[in-house]
């Protein structure tokens, strides 16, 4: 396993065909600072070029915490010309995130709140522990989310369920989570970590071409009328189908072997 770090908040730990994103700012449960937005961005620009990353699995070095959000101690020094200055890095980071191209999965435990729960959200699939307590509470402190929060959580549980979370700002724990669709996985107190990076490395199995298109297809058409979606998926499987993975994956299969994959 290889590590390489972004910054000093922010580590990339290599295993196989799976990076393990990880947010190491353990003396403020990982909360969103400027230097810390800017070392995300950097990890998932270099992440989004590596064409050996197949998934990325979004983590925490914290013991109770994923993330607690934007971090509120740096913003009350701020001036308004401070606020507009650092508005482009802190988005950098969570659009960062949302645009990896492969399948992105975040391991949730503890507060995953405001800002951490965003980064969550522009994951693909969400992985939590009993421990897992999500929300939105910008409303309360006199913003709104702004990461995200108001696109991506109606998106994944419906309209009106997203604006009773963003409008009451309350806080969820992880039952209710799960039950809402805030979460994909439960799984028991200290097993976000190990479940995800194991969904992660069955994930990477599969052709990271097909992997890429597939996640392509559904960002794309998502919101779409069925025809138009139609015609994104049909666009993204005329990538594959011509290419060195389809070919592999077509002789494995018929070979009765596991594919080696081209990756091309």
């Amino acid at each position: 396993m290889s590590e390489e770090r972004f910054g000093e908040f922010v580590l990339v730990r290599r295993h196989g065909h799976v990076a393990e994103l990880v947010m190491d700012r353990p003396k403020a449960m990982n909360a969103v600072s400027t230097e810390m937005a800017r070392s995300l961005s950097g990890a998932c620009a270099a992440l989004a070029a590596d064409q050996d990353a197949r998934v990325v699995v979004l983590t925490s070095s914290h013991e109770r915490a994923f993330c607690v959000g934007a971090d509120l101690k740096e913003r009350n020094s701020f001036s308004d010309a401070d606020l507009r200055r650092q508005r482009p890095v802190t988005r950098g980071a969570y659009t960062g995130v949302l645009e990896l191209p492969m399948p992105t999965i975040a391991a949730v435990h503890g507060f995953a709140l405001g800002g951490g729960f965003e980064l969550a959200l522009s994951c693909d699939l969400i992985v939590a522990d009993r421990t897992a307590v999500v929300g939105l509470p910008e409303v309360s402190v006199g913003v709104i989310p702004g990461g995200g929060g108001t696109q991506l959580l109606p998106r994944r549980i419906g309209a009106a369920r997203a604006a009773e979370l963003i409008f009451s700002a309350r806080r969820v724990e992880a039952a209710e989570a799960a039950e809402l669709g805030l979460v994909d996985q439960l799984v028991d107190d200290g097993r976000d970590r190990e479940e995800a990076l194991a969904l992660g490395a069955r994930i990477a199995g599969n052709s990271p071409v097909g992997l890429r298109a597939a996640k392509r297809a559904l960002r794309l058409g998502h919101g779409l009328d069925l025809r138009a979606g139609l015609e994104v998926e049909d666009a993204a499987w005329r990538t594959v189908a011509f290419s060195g993975d389809r070919a592999e994956g077509v002789a494995a299969f018929n070979e009765k072997r596991k594919p080696q994959w081209p990756g091309e």
